[in-house]
């Protein structure tokens, strides 16, 4: 019997770059493969417009390339409107972006169904699909770099809740009356273990400096390094409390850290888990690497598409 095969592009848009890749998925029941993947200069200061003129000219330009595609999705380092497809905050991006239309204009351009997801909740459908997540029922994702983002996936499903904002692990408030943080609210985990917040601590310029440092056995780096350690490892004990995952996938750049970054996270979650078995809980690094944003993108594409043949 011939086996139907679909494709998916995913676009993840970067305030530096955007990567692509093209995912395709058969209804065999295995798991979707990626094609291609490849990146191109976001030109961020060309403002909305430009921005998703851009999209539309890589996207064209990919499907020329890599052929036709079922369907597409666009990651975005922010929030939308689940319903409109419109920004509501894109808060390392320039520009006016609060109300500016962007799934509809690229997907009409693209001429496929598009979806619109946050980049942190595309990694956790990427890793969670076919990464370091994968056939784990109850996943929680984290990412660590310039902010923290976060996602829940529940067999096989990315959990957004009502409103199309859950999962945002990042902004669980560990610190009453903490640091102000970007969103509006003190004592986030964002606000106390994001990269500069880290740099800080540590007396360094930034994020990689520590970790480089903190591999040769720098005191104030190792203890810089703990104690942002102990804010994520509140939140994700929160966490576990709540949904019971029995995997936490952590990526960004921090990764490449290893056991230095990993290790303390783990302990601090661990040390205050007390209704569910701790040491079950596995605390392990991304896989699919600076591609996961992209890959879940695709997925989200394909997701769409089922809801649609629904």
């Amino acid at each position: 019997p011939h086996v139907t095969t679909q494709r998916f592009l995913g676009l993840d848009l970067g305030g530096t770059n955007i990567k692509v890749a093209v995912v395709e998925s058969s209804e065999d029941g295995s798991s979707p493969e990626v094609m291609s993947t490849t990146q191109h200069l976001t030109h961020a200061e060309r403002g909305p417009q430009g921005v998703t003129d851009r999209l539309i000219e890589v996207g064209r330009r990919t499907i020329e390339e890599a052929g036709p595609v079922d369907a597409a999705g666009l990651g975005v380092p922010g929030l939308f409107e689940p319903d409109t497809g419109r920004i509501v905050l894109f808060p390392n991006l320039p520009g006016p972006w609060r109300g500016h239309s962007l799934r509809d204009p690229v997907g009409s351009a693209l001429g496929v169904p598009t979806a619109l997801i946050n980049d942190a909740r595309a990694f956790v459908l990427a890793e969670g699909t076919i990464g370091a997540g994968r056939d784990c029922p109850t996943l929680i994702g984290l990412t660590l770099g310039p902010g923290i983002g976060g996602g829940i996936m529940i067999d096989g499903q990315i959990h957004l809740g009502e409103f199309g904002t859950g999962g945002e692990v990042g902004h669980q408030i560990v610190l009453p009356d903490g640091p102000l943080c970007g969103c509006g609210n003190k004592g986030c985990v964002e606000a106390l273990a994001r990269a500069d917040t880290l740099a800080a601590l540590a007396g360094q310029a930034d994020a990689a400096t520590v970790y480089r440092r903190a591999a040769d056995g720098d005191e104030a780096c190792l203890s810089a390094i703990n104690t942002v350690a102990t804010y994520i490892g509140i939140g994700l004990a929160n966490v576990v409390t709540l949904l019971g995952p029995s995997r936490i996938v952590i990526g960004g750049g921090i990764v490449a850290s290893g056991e230095l970054v990993l290790g303390p996270i783990r302990e601090a979650m661990r040390s205050r888990v007390t209704l569910a078995p701790a040491d079950e809980v596995s605390v392990v690094p991304a896989e699919l690497g600076n591609w996961a944003g992209a890959i879940g993108a695709a997925l989200a594409g394909r997701a769409q598409l089922e809801v649609r043949a629904r």
